[in-house]
C-alpha cells in the first residue's frame, strides 16, 4: 500500500481552502469575544493579529516550498531546531485545531438551530463532524470543491450585509473610538480567526509545483481575509456598537435588517461548516506525518489506495473532535485553541529565523506575546495539555533508548 499522497490542488484549490477556514472562523466567532476584551479597541487588535499572521504566513510559505510534506511545521521544526520541537508543533497543532475543529461544529449548530437544546445539540454537533469525516474520506478533490461553493456564499452574503448595514443601519461612526485596553488580549482571540492559513501549508504533499504554489497562496489568501475581517468589523462596530456587540452571539444577523438574518444564519452555519471541512483536513495531515515518524501509532500512516487520502488519521481525527463537540464549550474551546496554535506559529517563526528570516524573529516575538496575553484559564489548559505532550515525548524517547 503506497504512503504517497497524490499532488492534486492548485493554487487556486490552496487559497480557497485558506479562506474556507479563516472567514468561517472569523467572521462568525471571534468578533464578539473581542469586544468583550477590547470594545471598539478590537480594531486594534485586528491590526496586530495581521501582522504576526503576515509573520507567520511568510515564514510558513517559505518553510513550505522548502519542505514540502504533510505536517507543516511539525516537519520544520524538525528538520529546523530537532526533533523534540517538530514533536512539540506537531502535538501543538493537532491537540490546538482538534479543538477549533470542535468549536467550528458548535458553531455549526448555534446557527443552524439555536433553540435545540442538549443533549440533541450535542448530538447534531457530532453528527456534523461524522459527515464531514466522510466526505474528506472520499477525496481532498471533493472537498475543495465543496470549499469553493461554501466560500463564494460566505462571501456574497457578507457582501449583501455589509451594503445593507451601511444603506439602511443607520451606522454610527462615533462607535470606532479606539482604547488600549484589553487590546491585546483581543489580538490573541482574533488571532484564532486568522490561523487558517495553515491549512495550506499541511496540505504541501497535495500540491502541484509547492515551491511556487505555497509562497502564493498564503499571503493571497491571509490579503483577502483581511479585507474581510476589516471591512465587516468597522460595519458591526458602527452598527451596533462595542457593548452590543460583545454581549451577542451572532452580531452579523443582528446588525442587518430582520429580511436578511435567515440568510445570515444560514450562511453563518455554511461557513462554519467550511471551516471544519478544511480543518479536519489540516488535523488528519500532520497526524499522518507524526504516525510516519512513530510519533503516534504508525497505523495512522496508511494511505487509502483507492482515495488517497491518510482514511486511518480521517477518522481517528473525526471521531474525536465528535466527542468533543459533543461537551465543549465555544468560548473554552476558542481560547484553548489559541494558545496551542500560538505556540505552534512560535516554533514555526523560530524555524524559519534559522534560514535567515528576520521576519520570523519579529514572528516569533509576536506569538509569544499574544499567548500569554490570552485569558489565564486559557493559558494554563493550554501550557498543560502542551506539558503532557513534552512528558510524553520524553518518557518515549527514553524507553526508545534503552531498548536500542
Amino acid at each position: 500500500m503506497s504512503e504517497s499522497l497524490q499532488r492534486r490542488l492548485g493554487t487556486g484549490d490552496a487559497v480557497f481552502i485558506g479562506l474556507g477556514s479563516m472567514i468561517g472562523a472569523g467572521v462568525f466567532v471571534a468578533f464578539a469575544p473581542a469586544a468583550r476584551a477590547a470594545g471598539s479597541g478590537l480594531l486594534l487588535g485586528l491590526a496586530i493579529a495581521a501582522v504576526v499572521a503576515y509573520c507567520n504566513a511568510t515564514s510558513s510559505a517559505r518553510l513550505a516550498a522548502l519542505y514540502p510534506a504533510s505536517g507543516g511545521t511539525y516537519v520544520y521544526g524538525r528538520e529546523r531546531l530537532g526533533e523534540f520541537w517538530g514533536y512539540l508543533a506537531g502535538w501543538g497543532f493537532v491537540v490546538g485545531k482538534t479543538a477549533s475543529c470542535a468549536a467550528m461544529a458548535i458553531a455549526v449548530v448555534s446557527y443552524a438551530a439555536p433553540e435545540l437544546g442538549q443533549p440533541w445539540r450535542g448530538a447534531f454537533a457530532a453528527a456534523v463532524v461524522l459527515a464531514v469525516t466522510a466526505l474528506n474520506y472520499r477525496g481532498v478533490q471533493r472537498s475543495t470543491l465543496a470549499m469553493r461553493v461554501i466560500v463564494s456564499i460566505t462571501l456574497t452574503v457578507l457582501a449583501a450585509a455589509v451594503v445593507t448595514i451601511f444603506a439602511t443601519g443607520d451606522p454610527q461612526p462615533s462607535n470606532l473610538r479606539l482604547g488600549t485596553s484589553g487590546v491585546l488580549e483581543a489580538a490573541g482571540l482574533l488571532f484564532f480567526a486568522f490561523a487558517g492559513y495553515a491549512r495550506i501549508a499541511t496540505l504541501g504533499e497535495e500540491v502541484r509545483d509547492p515551491a511556487r504554489t505555497l509562497p502564493r497562496a498564503v499571503p493571497l489568501a491571509l490579503g483577502i481575509t483581511l479585507v474581510v475581517y476589516a471591512v465587516v468589523a468597522v460595519a458591526l462596530l458602527m452598527r451596533l456598537g462595542p457593548d452590543a456587540l460583545a454581549a451577542t452571539t451572532d452580531p452579523v444577523a443582528q446588525a442587518v435588517p430582520g429580511w436578511l438574518s435567515p440568510a445570515v444564519r444560514v450562511s453563518a452555519a455554511i461557513a462554519a461548516l467550511g471551516a471544519l471541512l478544511a480543518l479536519v483536513l489540516g488535523v488528519s495531515r500532520t497526524t499522518l506525518a507524526m504516525a510516519r515518524d512513530g510519533h503516534l501509532p504508525r497505523g495512522l500512516a496508511a494511505v487509502h489506495p483507492k482515495f488517497g487520502v491518510p482514511h486511518r488519521a480521517e477518522v481517528t481525527v473525526g471521531v474525536v473532535v465528535a466527542v468533543l463537540a459533543a461537551v465543549a464549550d465555544l468560548r473554552s474551546a476558542i481560547g484553548f485553541s489559541s494558545f496551542a496554535v500560538l505556540v505552534y506559529y512560535a516554533i514555526a517563526n523560530a524555524s524559519a529565523f534559522t534560514l535567515g528570516r528576520v521576519i520570523g524573529g519579529l514572528g516569533f516575538a509576536g506569538c509569544v506575546v499574544l499567548a500569554f496575553s490570552l485569558p489565564l484559564a486559557s493559558v494554563l489548559a493550554g501550557a498543560g495539555v502542551l506539558a503532557l505532550g513534552a512528558l510524553a515525548y520524553l518518557v518515549l524517547s527514553k524507553r526508545d533508548s534503552a531498548a536500542a
